[in-house]
């Protein structure tokens, strides 16, 4: 039998590319290597706990898994590693990504801010806006140039800086707690069930004559969309698989959006004033409604990086994340309430956006390997670079009118994920012992 951290014997397992990483270190003669062979073997007879595994790894010379977890590299002989004690760098292992890509996506992306509150589908061109944000005086005097930037752009610029971050950290913690590539808000129902919320809210409203609060609203339609969908994804004997999950939120998302279609066409008021925002947008979104769903956005992303360590435990197993001194239940709804918060708040601001949380943690994860902290701030990046540059997109193609911008994420977003549903390798997510989930 192989020695524990050694990588096991037979048939190698696929393993998925956002999940680990595979770079075989070869140390010693004990054929002990570095990839998910390491982290995740069978347990051998005889190992009573997780942590007793991980401490007979330590006197074998390898790392102990909060090394892993805080990114630090496997033992190698000495002469080898940058590090006094023989230990292989972050930088030897591949572990720090390059900064340059990381820098590009930062600028890019506010690169694309400047250029929202440049472009626009109306008559004030990108000389007038820059001349406004320059402070001259014949464009701040202008009150047709300054209604523009200040009423519709800047506000729409902000929004979607706010939707796109916070849809994709929702994105990539959805994928991280439950281990399924193709979560998203979007397809698992959730951005349904907030929009569902909303408009239910606004309906009891227009009959009761009380004003209710859209992010209660969306809140307590995204966390009854999430239950059932985990509910409905988890019943035989297979358990929520990916596939399943994403059936299971496919159907209920429909059904979700039936109910409010529904409610839309039967009351004549609120169709009028939220038919645009069903379709998903950040146009016409006022600063008032941004800065109303900063907290609730505030408070989710410090959640999240409240919860990067324990879902890196988590992620090697409820055993490993126990002996850790993790408890894997509150871990989940930790990050189910994060993704609930997230969730809310922006489809609040714009309606039910789809496709933006699957893409940018794939794109983070290109960029940042396998450490989650530095996915969850890519995300937030990147989520808010693709909405941007969508968004300025929606604006120009058809002229004078704008196109939904759920519409062109859709066009991204549909490829990437036949292209994830046709690859087996990117569907099969192992756990600690080599088991399927």
């Amino acid at each position: 039998m192989a020695p524990f951290g050694a990588a096991p014997s037979g048939p190698s397992r696929p393993w998925p590319f956002w999940t680990t990483w595979r770079r075989p270190w070869a140390a010693g003669s004990s054929g002990a290597c570095w990839g998910p062979g390491a982290l995740a073997p069978g347990r051998p007879p005889g190992f009573s706990s997780a942590r007793r595994a991980l401490q007979v790894r330590e006197r074998q010379g390898g790392s102990s898994v909060e090394q892993l977890i805080r990114g630090g590299g496997p033992a190698i002989p000495k002469g080898l590693g940058a590090s006094p004690r023989g230990e292989a760098t972050p930088n030897e292992l591949g572990l720090t990504p390059p900064a340059w890509p990381i820098f590009l996506l930062v600028a890019a992306t506010l690169a694309l801010a400047l250029l929202s509150i440049l472009i626009g589908a109306g008559s004030v061109g990108p000389a007038q806006a820059l001349a406004f944000l320059l402070g001259r005086p014949e464009a701040v005097e202008n009150s047709y140039v300054h209604m523009v930037i200040t009423t519709l752009r800047l506000p729409r610029t902000l929004a979607a800086l706010v939707v796109g971050g916070a849809l994709g950290t929702a994105g990539v913690l959805m994928q991280s707690v439950t281990r399924n590539p193709l979560a998203e808000t979007g397809l698992l129902g959730v951005n349904a069930g907030a929009a569902l919320g909303v408009v239910l809210g606004l309906t009891l409203a227009a009959h009761t004559g009380r004003s209710a609060s859209s992010l209660a609203w969306a809140f307590g339609g995204a966390l009854v969309a999430s239950l059932l969908v985990l509910a409905v994804a988890a019943t035989g004997r297979v358990g929520a698989s990916p596939l399943r999950l994403v059936l299971a939120g496919s159907a209920l998302g429909a059904t979700f959006r039936g109910l409010t279609s529904y409610l839309l066409v039967t009351n004549a008021d609120v169709y009028e004033e939220y038919r645009f925002w069903m379709l998903g947008t950040v146009a016409a979104v006022p600063l008032e409604r941004v800065l109303e769903m900063l907290p609730a956005v505030a408070a989710g992303l410090l959640l999240a990086l409240l919860m990067v360590k324990p879902l890196s435990a988590l992620f090697l197993g409820d055993d490993v994340a126990r002996a850790l001194g993790h408890r894997p239940g509150l871990v989940r709804a930790v990050v189910s309430l994060a993704v609930t918060l997230l969730t809310a708040a922006a489809v609040a601001m714009a309606g039910p956006i789809s496709f933006l949380g699957l893409i940018a943690p794939h794109l983070a994860r290109a960029l940042a390997g396998p450490r989650l902290g530095q996915q969850i701030g890519l995300s937030l990046v990147a989520g808010a670079g693709i909405l941007l540059a969508a968004d300025i997109l929606s604006r120009v193609i058809i002229r004078p009118h704008e196109a939904p911008v759920s519409v062109l994420l859709a066009y991204i977003g549909a490829p990437l994920l036949i292209l994830i549903a046709r690859s087996k390798r990117m569907l099969i997510l192992h756990g600690p012992g080599g088991q399927n989930r």
